[in-house]
């Protein structure tokens, strides 16, 4: 399985041949401004919650490519009234079995509204299962003791995609202890640098890991790596 991180909290995943989008929010970014937005090609969107920077990009790509859009059912009916032709509703604690994989929908800590105030439903997290490999996505949240769950009741994790910058969510310190949580020894960082209130010491977010025997990597934004 092999993850690109498109900034901020953007990342495609292709799983088992089929390209899953998650938090579409590159036009608006300007770190991610050499991504070539417009060649974008996604099967999947999963929107972990209703804030601009996680669904921003949604709709155009998920109307240009007929896209199935992955979300809670708030976020997924009021798409679906703006004119998405492809959606599926969760809940928490619900799963769906896709052609590419199994994904559950899991809580988060954090808020949630849709761009034009709507209710967003409650934010949450994913965790996909599939035969290239399982990994969870927290989405945007503070560290919670449900993450103690995820191991309990999932396939073994390779990788945890956490936030890290801050300020809106947790920082690398607690991001840390998430992935004692959730029992893995590789993450992601995601939500970070994009704005000055999120901004981290780079080194230092990867030294807090290291003194745990966890690896924290930052790919730079276009840049993919495998589990």
């Amino acid at each position: 399985m092999e993850i690109t991180y498109l900034g901020h909290a953007c990342f495609m995943a292709n799983i088992n041949g089929k390209k899953v989008l998650f938090d579409p929010f590159i036009r608006y970014n300007q770190l991610a401004a050499h991504i070539d937005f417009n060649s974008i090609v996604a099967d999947y969107i999963l929107i972990t919650h209703g804030h601009q920077d996680h669904i921003a990009d949604a709709m155009e790509i998920a109307n240009r490519n007929d896209a199935m859009v992955v979300s809670n059912y708030e976020i997924v009916s009021w798409l679906q009234g703006q004119g998405l032709k492809n959606g599926h509703g969760l809940n928490h604690g619900g799963s769906w079995t896709f052609d590419f994989g199994k994904v559950k929908y899991v809580n988060a800590v954090h808020s949630s509204v849709l761009p034009d105030g709507t209710y967003g439903g409650n934010p949450g997290g994913f965790v996909i299962e599939s035969n290239e490999g399982n990994f969870y996505y927290a989405g945007d949240t503070a560290v919670h003791m449900d993450m103690q769950l995820i191991p309990m009741l999932s396939k073994p994790m390779d990788l945890a995609i956490l936030p890290i910058g801050d300020n809106f969510t947790m920082g690398y310190e607690d991001a840390s202890v998430a992935a004692e949580m959730v029992k893995v020894k590789k993450v992601m960082g995601v939500h970070y640098d994009t704005f000055p209130p999120i901004k981290i010491d780079h080194e230092a977010a990867k030294a807090c890991f290291s003194a745990k025997g966890l690896e924290l990597l930052l790919p730079p934004i276009g840049e993919s790596l495998s589990i």
